[in-house]
Parts: C-alpha cells; structure tokens; sequence
C-alpha cells in the first residue's frame, strides 16, 4: 500500500481570471488598528424591512395591492418598527398603495414609515406628497457614489455628485416643511449607493456635506446608510470599511449608521453581522432574503442568529412556518429546503450517527428537564445537531429525525418513540434497524412515520389490525388468566389459537410469563426468554403497554413486540410475536 503525505495543488482551471481584479487591489482599506474582531453583538439592532420596495422590486411578479397589505401587516404583527413601503413617485400604484395605508388607519402610532426618493426635484415632491398625514414617516434619498457609476453611468465626476446629494437634501427638507405638519415626526436618510465601491475618503466627504445641510442634532437624527448593493469583497473587508466611517463621521452620536448587505457573494448575513460588530446601528432587509439578484440580507436569519445565542431579536419570530407561508404567498416565490431556520429539512436528520446523537440528547436533556421541576426554560439548550429548539420558532420534533437508506437503529428507535410511544430496547432497535434498512435498499426513498408503523407491525404484530396488512401469524392469544398460588407461584389458563383452531393452555410457573413459556411446550416448541422490558405508552383509562421479548426458539434468538391494556396479556402476546416470527 502506498501513502502520501502531501495532496496536489490545482493546477489551474482554464476559467478567464485574468478578466478580474481582487477587490483590494482597487479599493484599498489601512485600518490596521480595526477593534470589530474582538468585541462582540449584546443586543438586536434596530430592524429596517425593505420588503415592500426593494424586495418587491426584485420579484417576477411584483405584489398587488392585497399581497402589500398582508405583507406589511405581518411586518407589523412581529415587531418591525421601521418599514420601507415603497417608492410612491415610481408609478401610481406605488402612490395609491402608500396613501391606501394611512387611509386605512394602518399603521401604529410606534411604527416609521420610510420611502424612497432619486434626487430630482418632481420626484422629491411626489414623494413627500405620499408622506402626509403619517404619524412617522422617513424619506429616504440615495445617488451613485461609485467610480463605476460616475464614469460610466451618470458621466459625473466628484463635484457634480456631491452638488446632487445636497441638492436633493435641500428639495426634501422644503418638501417636508411645505407639506407635512406638526402631527408628523419626519426623518431623513442618506445612501451613498454602491457604497462598497466608492472611495472611502469621498464616502465619507459626501455624508458630511449632507449633514451640513440637514444639521443632526439632539432630537434630530439622520441615518446614513452604507449599503452592500452589489457584494464584492468578503465580510471583514465591509466590517473594515463601516468602521472607518463609523470612526471618522463627525456628530457620530446623532447618527444612525444603517447597512443593508446583498448577498452576490452568499455571505449577506455575515456581512451584516460583522457590520454591527463595526459600529452599525441598523440593519435593512427583507424576510427570507428577498431582493435583486441573489437577494437581501435575511432578517429573519439574522434575528434567530441573536436568538441563538441568547439575545433578544426584538421581534417575534415564534412561527416561522406562518411568517414563511406569508411570505410566499406575498412574494409567489418558493422557499428553498434548506433555507436556514425555515427550510423543510433544518431541523432533519437522515444520517445514522445524527440520529443516534440527537436521541441520546433528547434523553439527557430530558432528565435536567425533571430534575428542574419540569420547567424547560430553566435548562439551557444543548443537543447535537440542533442549534436551537425546534418548538421555540412552531416546529414540532416530528420531523427533528427522517429514515431513508442512510438511517440507523438511533433515528428508527427516535421516530417510533416520538411517533408511537415505542422506547425499543437497544438489541431490538439493532434488529429492526435493519429490517427498515432492507426496505429502503429495496424500495428507495424516505420513510415516513406512518410507514415505518407498516413495517414494524407487519413484523412484529402478526396479528395486527393495521390497515393495509393481513395477519400471518401461527399463534394468536385469544384469552388468559393468572392465578396466584400459596408457594409464590402462579397458575396460568388460557386459550391460544393455533393455525385458528382454540387450545386450551394450563400451566404453572414463578411467574405469568414463566407460566405461559411453560404452556407453550405443549406445541413442542422449545422457549426460553432472555431479555424483558415493558413500558406504559400513554396514561389515562384508555391507556396500552408494551412489552419487547428476546427469546431462543427452538434454537433461534429473535425479539417479539406485544401491546395491551394488560402488561400481562402484552407479555404473553411478546411471546407469540416472538414464536411466531421463529416459525415464519
């Protein structure tokens, strides 16, 4: 046998990189002294849903008039106090649906309005015009700041982009003095947009000039929000770049410093993340990652990140099943699988060695469970595999375990004790672990709960009435009683069916299932249990026990399963399970 110690370098893929530049190479950022590595999130920052205009703009179909409103409605039953409702000039639409909301009565006295506005003076106008009549309302001015843009796009140079951010503060500012009046708390936000692209130095030299008109003050806040619009770096190089704003803007304590991350590069949400480590106050985003291209920030990941680890989000995040159901119907978009928190599979476990870890998780978090009086809260969280607790976002442990090829005996026993009441004593789990893996290697697939009742009844109940099997066993217990005697030993009678036919069984033993091992000599059948274990399935009147039999039958070691109201009839239905799955 060779070995090596050493794996070959790629050699190179052919793929046209010479096409590209490393972002660095054209945006260098000197923060040598960054501090955001080691400090550390305490708290939710505050939350900006951009769903109904940036996330509404990117879908295929843009939502009509009912699909906004359940959307904002949902915005604001799960705690979002800043909510960017569109871009009213855009189109009439935009217009009515803004003005349909303070109409309606809709929005909470705590909850900020904010829409969004181009620095042009009959777009400005328009937009301030939707505002009136808001209890809160925030107009939110962006231009291009960008090499890119200046050059290509708009053919402005520095001067000229900085004459158009002040030139659209000023038309906001008598905007809102001309039309909305004292009964409306109004804000300003200011996005140099493409951000990531522009050079630091004159990022920083149009927020300034900015605030030199608006005047931040007590009392009087801007929010500069310093967007990701297009993600071209990796996170600690957008975490460098908010800190050196977050450092150098002057009035720091009189500005709310906003990012909104997209996620080009998949790391939308730790972009955000280390943002906040940085010196960010404000997050924008939409649930469930809506947005251009490859969409935005998640909120709804990145408020159940905090809750993770034990931070308050300050929204409710209790149903992601109902937040994702609203979610699509609003957008008409699916929610992949595995997206994190809300996909169909999170919280799912198909492998084998996952399964076993969870199942014992669950039974030793189950017992600090009883030791702290039954008060769940009190026990802090840790089982494999499972960041959080599936019921704290409306998920049931039902689907925490999955069997399809790649099982093993952990998340059989786990599925037919969370789905059955079944507590499988370890042999049998190993034994009907692999009859379960012989039916997913013939049949492929997944087996759900249901199903994997199938194939453990028609293995081991022979004489189930489950739907959909036909009993097959040679036995069947038709009635018994058990008589204690003098000498500690008991007297069995009972009637076994055999083949159908009624026999009539009498014996004597140390115990019930002694007595009717005994009993069952009289069909030559050599019985000898070897292991035994029963347990209540449920409580209450109507309440069935289990009982699992390892037995030598005429020389083989098979397990047998009973079920009873009776934990004595269920033994000595075990029994015949057991002897009837010998003789099969």
């Amino acid at each position: 046998m060779k070995t090596t110690d050493t794996v070959p370098t790629p050699t190179g893929s052919g793929m046209p990189t010479s096409k590209y530049r490393a972002f660095l190479d054209t945006n260098p950022i000197d923060l040598p002294d960054r501090t955001w590595p080691s400090k550390r999130i305490t708290r939710a920052p505050r939350w900006m849903s951009t769903d109904l205009r940036d996330g509404n703009q990117a879908l295929i179909e843009p939502m009509d008039p009912i699909r906004k409103r359940k959307m904002f409605d949902l915005l604001v039953s799960l705690g979002y106090k800043e909510i960017e409702i569109g871009f009213p000039a855009a189109s009439q639409t935009d217009f009515d649906f803004v003005r349909s909301l303070i109409e309606d009565e809709a929005v909470p006295e705590d909850v900020t309005v904010s829409v969004l506005t181009q620095s042009r003076p009959e777009i400005i106008e328009r937009t301030v015009e939707a505002m009136v009549g808001f209890p809160r309302a925030t107009v939110h001015l962006y231009n291009a700041t960008a090499p890119v843009f200046r050059n290509i796009v708009f053919g402005n140079d520095k001067t000229q982009t900085v004459e158009l951010a002040e030139f659209g503060t000023r038309e906001v500012m008598a905007q809102a003095e001309k039309r909305l009046g004292e009964e409306t708390i109004f804000g300003f936000e200011y996005s140099p947009e493409i951000f990531v692209d522009t050079e630091q130095d004159f990022a920083l030299e149009i927020c300034e000039k900015v605030m030199d008109i608006w005047q931040p003050e007590d009392g009087r806040e801007i929010i500069l929000n310093l967007p990701a619009t297009v993600e071209r770096a990796t996170p600690n190089v957008y975490a460098d770049q908010i800190e050196f704003m977050s450092r150098n803007l002057s009035r720091r304590e009189h500005i709310a410093i906003s990012v909104h991350p997209h996620n080009d590069r998949g790391t939308g949400v730790a972009s955000a993340e280390l943002a906040l480590l940085a010196g960010a106050d404000r997050v924008e985003g939409c649930l469930l990652g809506q947005g251009e291209r490859t969409g935005n920030v998640d909120l709804l990941t990145l408020g159940l990140n905090l809750f993770s680890q034990g931070i308050d989000p300050g929204v409710d995040l209790s149903d992601v099943d109902e937040i994702r159901r609203t979610v699509e119907f609003c957008t008409q978009m699916d929610t992949p699988v595995r997206a994190p928190y809300v996909g169909d599979l999170v919280y799912t476990s198909f492998s084998g060695s996952h399964q076993d870890a969870i199942k014992k998780g669950f039974a030793a978090r189950q017992k600090l469970v009883d030791a702290a009086g039954g008060n769940e809260d009190a026990v802090v969280w840790e089982l494999p595999y499972l960041p959080i607790d599936p019921h704290d976002v409306g998920r049931s442990y039902e689907a925490v375990v999955r069997v399809n090829s790649q099982s093993g005996k952990g998340g059989v026993a786990y599925l037919m004790s969370a789905a059955h009441n079944l507590d499988l004593p370890r042999r049998l789990q190993v034994e009907f672990s692999r009859i379960v893996q012989r039916h997913t290697d013939t049949f492929g697939g997944e087996i759900n709960a249901a199903n994997l009742w199938t194939i453990f009844a028609d293995e081991y109940l022979p004489n189930s009435a489950a739907e959909g099997l036909q009993p097959w066993g040679r036995f069947e217990l038709k009635s018994s009683q058990v008589v204690s005697l003098d000498d500690d030993s008991v007297e069995l009678r009972a009637v076994v069916l055999d083949s159908g036919e009624p026999v009539d069984v009498a014996a004597i033993g140390t115990g019930p299932i002694d007595a009717f091992v005994s009993g069952l000599h009289d069909f030559d059948l050599d019985v000898r249990v070897l292991d035994y274990s029963e347990h209540a399935m449920s409580q209450g009147r109507d309440a069935k026990a289990a009982a699992y039999v390892e037995a030598a039958v005429d020389g083989q070691i098979v397990w047998g399963v009973g079920i009873d109201s009776s934990i004595t009839r269920a033994s000595y239905k075990a029994v015949i399970s057991a002897v009837n799955r010998a003789l099969r």
